[in-house]
């Protein structure tokens, strides 16, 4: 539970987002007081009552980025959250360098609000519990060393990289956070200059900057990428650190790993450039299609009209299809789809697959061959999951199969799971394409595929689908010699 020891203030202009976190913190809280804009925050800052500040980026007026400026001025201690729903990478970035602890991206639920104040919380404790340590015991950076029994204590709780350099340059405290983002040995590094400990010259050049004599900023801020075979990009906070005659005693640095922020931007553009492909292709068929359909230049061949008014049918059918799958992900994702969890065998329901595809097999001249036994122990599953996991699977087989070619289905028990293997006769797939099968949008690009329609995203929907209830999903393959796709879900209780 938090502690009830802390005041909040929430400053959003929505007033429906303001009540709603009110409402959750108000039971943790001593004090909680919300603002609808900058000046009104402002003005009840002024009280200096405040722990936490939950900041939202984007308000009329005075912006959130601008209004963390003017807090962190008035109380260096004050810890911030982001509440935003336009969480991209130069906002998280922009946002750190005004000092926010951590983002919140619109929406959330209550679980993920109070676990970052929790967050946001135990480090205003940390962080005032080193000042109180600092102003009691030490004056000065190598007597802080000298204690490190108790401070170690307080840096090591960090997730955070923290290095502290002396007015020389040389290290006199650092964190194992620290020494893992830079790969380095937690031996022999005190007292050495971080010119000749470090590997990072970015960091190096940040450390001389700031211990320049003429250094005028209060922090630097700037990203750099570790070094070794655990490479994490990181953005490094230093500023100098002063006594209270303002004489410069040396360095401090905190390092925060970011890489999952780059990688997440990367994923969007590229998840952008493939859906924007996508979308692009069927198109410009429709449009050429409607163009020569309403030019009048085959007016006088109705046949070749209705053909080429299938061909965009087919088209649109495609891409709503797309849309579907797309929608069918984000949901899968966003916990938002509808189940109905019942005890289901899973023989059963790939049987109604059979059934349901036996047509388009026997005209592609395929033979669908049940060896499923005819009891299986029950698995938890909703119907429809099952059916859309297996009409892929199954479908695919056919699919990609040769005239003549055969898809079997076998079912087992193996261990904890019930297992149901798709194996088929078909082209099969190349070495190098099995790590990326169930990608979004990914699709074997063979002479064989050319004319066989799909989205792409129906394994990767196979795949979240079982991952959602615990299972797994493999595949393997031999290029012209078949794949086999195994789905292992697992019993229900008692089984």
């Amino acid at each position: 539970m938090l502690d009830r020891a802390f005041n909040v203030l929430i400053v959003d202009d929505e007033r429906g987002m303001r009540e709603g976190c009110r409402r959750i913190l108000a039971r943790y809280a001593k004090l909680v007081e919300t603002a609808g804009s900058g000046e009104e925050a402002l003005e009840k800052f002024e009280s200096g009552l405040y722990d936490l500040a939950l900041v939202d980026i984007k308000m009329p007026g005075m912006n959130g980025l601008e209004l963390l400026d003017r807090l962190r001025a008035q109380d260096p201690d004050l810890v911030s959250l982001v509440i935003t729903g336009y969480a991209t990478l130069e906002t998280a970035i922009e946002a750190t360098k005004r000092g926010a602890f951590d983002m919140l991206p619109k929406p959330f639920t209550p679980d993920e609000l109070l676990s970052k104040v929790w967050n946001a919380l135990e480090r205003r404790h940390l962080s005032l519990e080193a000042k109180r340590l600092r102003e009691e015991r030490e004056r000065r950076l190598l007597e802080i060393a000298a204690e490190k029994s108790r401070l170690r204590t307080v840096i090591n709780c960090i997730q955070d990289g923290v290095l502290v350099t002396n007015r020389d340059g040389e290290l006199v405290l650092y964190n194992p956070a620290a020494m893992h983002f830079l790969n380095c040995d937690n031996e022999a590094l005190l007292r050495r200059r971080v010119d000749q400990c470090l590997a990072q010259p970015a960091l190096v050049e940040l450390f001389r900057e700031v211990l320049h004599d003429d250094f005028p900023y209060a922090m630097l801020a700037r990203e750099f990428v570790s070094t070794g075979d655990d490479q994490v990009t990181c953005m490094a906070n230093v500023a100098p650190v002063l006594d209270e005659e303002g004489d410069k005693l040396g360095a401090v640095a905190v390092l925060r790993d970011i890489s999952q922020l780059k990688e997440a931007d990367r994923a969007k553009s590229q998840f952008i450039s493939l859906v924007s492909h996508e979308l692009r292709a069927p198109l410009a068929a429709i449009e050429g299609y409607l163009g020569l359909v309403v030019s009048d230049l085959i007016k006088d061949d109705p046949e070749e009209q209705r053909s080429m008014l299938m061909r965009s049918r087919a088209r649109a059918q495609a891409l709503l299809n797309l849309i579907d799958d797309l929608l069918d992900i984000s949901r899968i994702e966003a916990g938002q789809l509808a189940k109905q969890v019942e005890s289901l065998n899973l023989a059963d329901v790939a049987r109604e697959i059979v059934v349901l595809l036996r047509p388009q097999a026997t005209a592609k001249g395929v033979v669908l061959y049940d060896e499923m036994p005819t009891r299986l122990p029950p698995v938890a599953a909703d119907h429809e999951d099952m059916v859309h996991v297996f009409t892929n699977l199954i479908g695919n087989a056919v699919k990609y199969n040769r005239p003549g070619g055969s898809v079997w289905l076998r079912a087992q028990v193996e261990g904890a799971y019930a297992r149901i293997d798709v194996v088929d006769s078909g082209i099969g797939i190349p070495a190098e394409a099995l790590g990326k099968i169930f990608d979004e949008f990914h699709r074997v690009k063979r002479r064989e595929t050319l004319d066989i329609p799909g989205t792409g995203l129906g394994l990767t929907i196979a795949k979240r689908t079982v991952e959602s209830y615990h299972g797994r999903i493999k595949v393997s393959s031999e290029l012209g010699a078949g794949s086999t796709f195994t789905v292992l879900l697992p019993l229900s209780n008692g089984a």
